[in-house]
Protein backbone atom coordinates (compact mmCIF):
# COMPACT_ATOMS: atom_id res chain seq x y z
CA UNK A 1 0.00 0.00 0.00
CA UNK A 2 2.70 1.99 0.99
CA UNK A 3 5.95 2.79 2.46
CA UNK A 4 5.59 4.34 6.08
CA UNK A 5 7.23 5.04 9.45
CA UNK A 6 6.37 7.30 12.28
CA UNK A 7 9.41 9.75 13.51
CA UNK A 8 7.82 11.72 16.24
CA UNK A 9 4.50 12.90 14.75
CA UNK A 10 5.55 12.71 10.90
CA UNK A 11 4.42 10.20 8.66
CA UNK A 12 6.36 10.12 5.75
CA UNK A 13 4.42 7.81 3.30
CA UNK A 14 5.93 6.80 -0.67
CA UNK A 15 3.15 7.40 -3.54
CA UNK A 16 1.43 4.90 -5.41
CA UNK A 17 1.05 5.70 -8.81
CA UNK A 18 -1.10 3.88 -11.11
CA UNK A 19 0.48 3.03 -14.32
CA UNK A 20 -2.81 3.67 -16.42
CA UNK A 21 -2.38 7.70 -15.57
CA UNK A 22 0.29 7.53 -18.15
CA UNK A 23 -2.56 6.90 -20.95
CA UNK A 24 -4.76 9.22 -19.11
CA UNK A 25 -3.34 11.85 -17.66
CA UNK A 26 0.94 11.68 -18.55
CA UNK A 27 1.05 14.99 -16.68
CA UNK A 28 -0.26 14.32 -13.08
CA UNK A 29 1.49 10.74 -14.23
CA UNK A 30 5.36 12.30 -14.39
CA UNK A 31 5.03 15.10 -11.55
CA UNK A 32 4.01 12.40 -8.86
CA UNK A 33 6.71 9.56 -10.06
CA UNK A 34 9.21 12.42 -10.34
CA UNK A 35 8.41 14.46 -6.83
CA UNK A 36 8.47 10.54 -5.36
CA UNK A 37 11.97 10.16 -6.59
CA UNK A 38 13.16 13.41 -5.86
CA UNK A 39 12.11 12.46 -2.24
CA UNK A 40 12.80 9.26 -1.52
CA UNK A 41 14.60 7.90 -4.70
CA UNK A 42 11.43 5.30 -4.80
CA UNK A 43 8.13 5.17 -5.72
CA UNK A 44 5.59 2.45 -5.96
CA UNK A 45 3.45 1.49 -9.37
CA UNK A 46 0.10 0.18 -9.20
CA UNK A 47 -2.10 -0.65 -12.17
CA UNK A 48 1.12 -2.09 -14.05
CA UNK A 49 0.86 -3.91 -17.22
CA UNK A 50 3.09 -7.02 -16.45
CA UNK A 51 1.27 -10.59 -16.87
CA UNK A 52 0.91 -12.17 -13.90
CA UNK A 53 0.51 -15.29 -15.59
CA UNK A 54 4.04 -15.03 -16.96
CA UNK A 55 5.41 -13.54 -14.01
CA UNK A 56 3.67 -16.87 -12.04
CA UNK A 57 5.62 -19.24 -14.45
CA UNK A 58 8.67 -17.55 -14.41
CA UNK A 59 8.40 -18.09 -10.52
CA UNK A 60 7.11 -21.60 -10.40
CA UNK A 61 10.35 -22.56 -12.67
CA UNK A 62 12.80 -20.99 -10.26
CA UNK A 63 11.24 -22.54 -6.94
CA UNK A 64 12.13 -25.79 -8.68
CA UNK A 65 15.58 -24.80 -10.04
CA UNK A 66 16.40 -23.11 -6.51
CA UNK A 67 15.49 -26.64 -5.01
CA UNK A 68 18.40 -28.68 -6.57
CA UNK A 69 21.36 -29.32 -5.13
CA UNK A 70 24.34 -27.06 -4.88
CA UNK A 71 26.18 -29.35 -7.25
CA UNK A 72 22.92 -29.63 -9.54
CA UNK A 73 22.75 -25.74 -9.47
CA UNK A 74 26.78 -25.21 -10.11
CA UNK A 75 26.31 -26.49 -13.22
CA UNK A 76 24.89 -23.08 -15.03
CA UNK A 77 27.43 -21.16 -12.67
CA UNK A 78 29.25 -19.05 -15.24
CA UNK A 79 33.09 -18.26 -13.41
CA UNK A 80 35.12 -14.72 -14.98
CA UNK A 81 31.09 -13.43 -15.93
CA UNK A 82 31.19 -11.42 -12.74
CA UNK A 83 27.24 -12.97 -12.23
CA UNK A 84 26.16 -11.47 -15.56
CA UNK A 85 24.53 -14.32 -16.75
CA UNK A 86 23.41 -17.75 -15.11
CA UNK A 87 23.07 -18.80 -11.77
CA UNK A 88 25.25 -16.98 -8.79
CA UNK A 89 25.55 -19.13 -6.01
CA UNK A 90 24.83 -18.62 -2.02
CA UNK A 91 27.24 -16.56 -0.64
CA UNK A 92 29.08 -14.72 -3.40
CA UNK A 93 27.80 -11.36 -3.85
CA UNK A 94 28.72 -8.69 -0.77
CA UNK A 95 27.74 -5.16 -0.74
CA UNK A 96 29.64 -2.02 -0.90
CA UNK A 97 32.17 -2.00 2.01
CA UNK A 98 30.47 -4.96 3.50
CA UNK A 99 33.20 -8.19 4.25
CA UNK A 100 30.19 -10.76 4.89
CA UNK A 101 28.33 -11.91 1.80
CA UNK A 102 24.27 -11.64 1.28
CA UNK A 103 22.26 -14.63 1.89
CA UNK A 104 21.07 -15.20 -1.14
CA UNK A 105 21.84 -16.85 -4.78
CA UNK A 106 20.32 -15.82 -8.02
CA UNK A 107 19.95 -16.79 -11.30
CA UNK A 108 20.33 -13.64 -14.78
CA UNK A 109 18.84 -13.00 -18.07
CA UNK A 110 20.08 -10.59 -20.00
CA UNK A 111 19.48 -9.17 -23.39
CA UNK A 112 19.37 -11.41 -26.44
CA UNK A 113 21.96 -10.06 -29.23
CA UNK A 114 21.90 -11.18 -32.88
CA UNK A 115 25.48 -12.45 -33.73
CA UNK A 116 28.07 -9.28 -34.71
CA UNK A 117 26.39 -7.07 -32.93
CA UNK A 118 28.17 -4.01 -31.58
CA UNK A 119 27.69 -4.88 -27.65
CA UNK A 120 28.62 -8.49 -28.54
CA UNK A 121 31.81 -8.69 -26.44
CA UNK A 122 30.34 -6.97 -23.58
CA UNK A 123 27.09 -8.38 -22.97
CA UNK A 124 27.90 -12.52 -22.47
CA UNK A 125 25.12 -14.94 -23.90
CA UNK A 126 22.54 -16.33 -22.27
CA UNK A 127 22.40 -19.44 -20.51
CA UNK A 128 19.27 -22.13 -20.12
CA UNK A 129 17.96 -24.76 -18.31
CA UNK A 130 16.79 -27.35 -20.67
CA UNK A 131 15.46 -29.68 -18.45
CA UNK A 132 12.75 -26.72 -17.53
CA UNK A 133 9.93 -26.73 -20.50
CA UNK A 134 9.22 -23.02 -21.15
CA UNK A 135 11.93 -22.21 -19.18
CA UNK A 136 13.54 -19.95 -21.85
CA UNK A 137 10.69 -18.66 -23.36
CA UNK A 138 8.96 -17.75 -19.93
CA UNK A 139 12.54 -15.65 -18.97
CA UNK A 140 12.51 -14.16 -22.20
CA UNK A 141 8.36 -13.01 -22.29
CA UNK A 142 9.13 -11.94 -18.54
CA UNK A 143 12.52 -9.59 -19.45
CA UNK A 144 10.26 -8.09 -22.39
CA UNK A 145 7.09 -7.29 -20.23
CA UNK A 146 9.53 -5.61 -17.10
CA UNK A 147 11.73 -3.55 -20.41
CA UNK A 148 8.18 -2.36 -21.76
CA UNK A 149 7.17 -0.82 -18.54
CA UNK A 150 10.91 0.25 -17.50
CA UNK A 151 10.49 2.40 -20.74
CA UNK A 152 7.38 3.73 -20.20
CA UNK A 153 8.54 5.04 -16.48
CA UNK A 154 11.52 6.55 -17.95
CA UNK A 155 9.46 8.87 -20.49
CA UNK A 156 7.38 10.33 -17.24
CA UNK A 157 10.91 10.49 -15.83
CA UNK A 158 12.25 12.02 -18.40
CA UNK A 159 9.86 14.67 -18.92
CA UNK A 160 9.95 15.76 -15.20
CA UNK A 161 13.42 16.48 -16.12
CA UNK A 162 12.20 19.28 -18.76
CA UNK A 163 13.62 16.48 -21.67
CA UNK A 164 11.92 15.47 -24.47
CA UNK A 165 9.32 12.16 -22.82
CA UNK A 166 11.93 10.37 -25.84
CA UNK A 167 15.07 11.02 -24.31
CA UNK A 168 15.82 7.67 -22.50
CA UNK A 169 14.76 5.93 -25.24
CA UNK A 170 17.61 5.89 -27.51
CA UNK A 171 19.77 6.17 -24.25
CA UNK A 172 18.49 2.20 -23.32
CA UNK A 173 17.17 0.55 -26.59
CA UNK A 174 20.76 -1.39 -26.67
CA UNK A 175 20.63 -1.44 -22.74
CA UNK A 176 23.07 -4.20 -20.73
CA UNK A 177 19.66 -4.62 -18.23
CA UNK A 178 19.43 -7.50 -16.27
CA UNK A 179 16.49 -9.69 -15.19
CA UNK A 180 17.20 -10.98 -11.51
CA UNK A 181 15.66 -13.97 -9.78
CA UNK A 182 15.79 -13.79 -6.14
CA UNK A 183 16.07 -16.26 -3.80
CA UNK A 184 16.81 -16.00 0.03
CA UNK A 185 17.00 -19.37 1.84
CA UNK A 186 15.15 -20.18 5.00
CA UNK A 187 17.67 -18.70 7.87
CA UNK A 188 18.38 -21.96 9.87
CA UNK A 189 20.77 -20.83 12.73
CA UNK A 190 21.95 -17.19 14.22
CA UNK A 191 23.86 -14.93 11.58
CA UNK A 192 25.47 -11.65 11.58
CA UNK A 193 24.92 -11.09 7.66
CA UNK A 194 21.78 -9.86 6.06
CA UNK A 195 19.84 -10.97 3.13
CA UNK A 196 21.01 -8.32 1.51
CA UNK A 197 23.16 -5.50 3.02
CA UNK A 198 22.96 -1.86 2.05
CA UNK A 199 23.05 -0.46 -0.88
CA UNK A 200 22.59 0.87 -3.75
CA UNK A 201 21.68 -0.01 -7.11
CA UNK A 202 24.23 0.38 -10.25
CA UNK A 203 21.81 0.94 -13.06
CA UNK A 204 19.93 3.90 -14.22
CA UNK A 205 16.11 2.68 -12.60
CA UNK A 206 15.11 -0.89 -10.85
CA UNK A 207 11.55 -2.36 -11.21
CA UNK A 208 10.98 -5.11 -8.61
CA UNK A 209 8.34 -7.35 -8.00
CA UNK A 210 8.15 -9.19 -4.37
CA UNK A 211 8.41 -5.96 -1.74
CA UNK A 212 4.38 -7.59 -0.14
CA UNK A 213 7.19 -10.04 1.80
CA UNK A 214 8.34 -8.19 4.90
CA UNK A 215 12.00 -7.44 4.45
CA UNK A 216 12.65 -4.46 2.40
CA UNK A 217 13.62 -1.28 3.80
CA UNK A 218 14.86 2.08 2.33
CA UNK A 219 17.31 4.77 3.89
CA UNK A 220 15.73 8.37 4.00
CA UNK A 221 17.94 10.89 5.34
CA UNK A 222 14.74 12.57 7.70
CA UNK A 223 13.47 9.28 8.70
CA UNK A 224 16.22 6.55 8.85
CA UNK A 225 15.57 3.11 7.95
CA UNK A 226 11.53 2.42 6.87
CA UNK A 227 9.88 -0.81 5.87
CA UNK A 228 8.42 -0.94 2.26
CA UNK A 229 5.00 -2.31 2.83
CA UNK A 230 3.28 -3.27 -1.00
CA UNK A 231 0.50 -4.88 -1.86
CA UNK A 232 0.48 -7.71 -4.11
CA UNK A 233 1.61 -7.15 -7.42
CA UNK A 234 2.42 -3.64 -6.89
CA UNK A 235 5.78 -2.64 -8.31
CA UNK A 236 8.57 -0.89 -6.11
CA UNK A 237 10.83 1.56 -8.19
CA UNK A 238 13.86 3.04 -7.51
CA UNK A 239 17.07 5.30 -8.58
CA UNK A 240 20.24 3.66 -9.92
CA UNK A 241 23.66 5.09 -9.43
CA UNK A 242 23.59 5.80 -12.85
CA UNK A 243 20.97 8.01 -13.08
CA UNK A 244 21.74 10.06 -9.74
CA UNK A 245 24.98 10.68 -11.44
CA UNK A 246 22.91 12.12 -14.33
CA UNK A 247 20.53 14.68 -12.34
CA UNK A 248 23.36 15.11 -10.18
CA UNK A 249 21.92 13.63 -7.41
CA UNK A 250 18.30 15.48 -8.23
CA UNK A 251 16.65 12.22 -8.14
CA UNK A 252 18.96 10.13 -5.27
CA UNK A 253 19.99 6.81 -5.68
CA UNK A 254 18.42 5.94 -1.82
CA UNK A 255 20.39 2.72 0.14
CA UNK A 256 18.28 0.05 0.90
CA UNK A 257 18.30 -3.37 2.35
CA UNK A 258 16.29 -7.24 2.72
CA UNK A 259 16.42 -7.56 6.39
CA UNK A 260 15.87 -10.89 8.10
CA UNK A 261 12.89 -12.00 10.15
CA UNK A 262 13.08 -11.53 13.82
CA UNK A 263 14.18 -14.86 15.83
CA UNK A 264 10.55 -15.42 16.91
CA UNK A 265 9.46 -16.06 13.47
CA UNK A 266 9.58 -19.21 11.47
CA UNK A 267 11.31 -18.26 8.77
CA UNK A 268 11.14 -19.94 4.77
CA UNK A 269 12.30 -19.12 1.30
CA UNK A 270 11.70 -15.43 -0.11
CA UNK A 271 11.77 -14.67 -3.62
CA UNK A 272 11.69 -11.43 -5.54
CA UNK A 273 12.00 -10.56 -9.43
CA UNK A 274 14.42 -7.62 -9.70
CA UNK A 275 14.89 -6.14 -13.02
CA UNK A 276 17.86 -3.96 -13.20
CA UNK A 277 17.64 -1.21 -16.19
CA UNK A 278 20.76 -0.11 -17.72
CA UNK A 279 22.18 2.42 -20.18
CA UNK A 280 23.39 1.42 -23.53
CA UNK A 281 27.15 0.22 -22.45
CA UNK A 282 28.91 3.10 -24.77
CA UNK A 283 26.09 5.46 -23.34
CA UNK A 284 28.39 8.72 -22.02
CA UNK A 285 26.82 9.49 -18.76
CA UNK A 286 27.21 13.34 -18.41
CA UNK A 287 25.59 15.33 -15.86
CA UNK A 288 22.47 17.05 -17.27
CA UNK A 289 22.92 20.91 -17.62
CA UNK A 290 19.81 21.56 -15.74
CA UNK A 291 21.06 20.04 -12.15
CA UNK A 292 23.75 22.04 -11.72
CA UNK A 293 23.37 25.38 -10.58
CA UNK A 294 25.27 27.83 -8.19
CA UNK A 295 23.48 26.01 -5.14
CA UNK A 296 24.20 22.58 -6.86
CA UNK A 297 27.58 22.41 -9.05
CA UNK A 298 28.30 19.42 -10.93
CA UNK A 299 29.44 16.61 -8.31
CA UNK A 300 30.71 14.40 -11.41
CA UNK A 301 32.32 16.50 -13.84
CA UNK A 302 33.95 13.51 -15.20
CA UNK A 303 32.10 11.84 -16.99
CA UNK A 304 31.76 7.91 -17.39
CA UNK A 305 30.62 5.82 -20.20
CA UNK A 306 27.63 2.97 -18.92
CA UNK A 307 30.01 0.31 -18.97
CA UNK A 308 33.13 1.47 -17.11
CA UNK A 309 30.21 2.47 -14.18
CA UNK A 310 29.35 -0.77 -14.16
CA UNK A 311 32.81 -3.28 -14.21
CA UNK A 312 33.46 -0.43 -11.30
CA UNK A 313 30.85 -1.87 -9.09
CA UNK A 314 31.15 -5.21 -10.10
CA UNK A 315 34.47 -4.76 -8.53
CA UNK A 316 33.39 -3.51 -5.71
CA UNK A 317 30.52 -5.98 -4.57
CA UNK A 318 32.76 -9.32 -5.33
CA UNK A 319 31.45 -10.14 -8.47
CA UNK A 320 34.37 -9.53 -10.81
Amino acid sequence: MVISVINSTTLHRIPVVSALDAHDDFESFSKRIGESLENSGFVLISDHSLPSHTLDECLSLFKTFFSRSDSEKAQYHQPGLAGARGYTPFGIETAQGESVPDLKEFWHVGRELPIGHRFESMMPMNVWVNDLPEFKQTLLATYQAFEQLGALLLRGIAHYLHLPADWFDAAVCDGNSILRILHYPPIVSPTQALRAAAHGDINVITLLLGAEEAGLEVFHPSYGWMPIEARPGTLVCNVGDMLARLTNGKLPSALHRVTNPPPSQPDRSRYSLPFFMHFNPDFLVKTLPYCIDATHPDAYPTPMTANDLLQERLAAIRLK
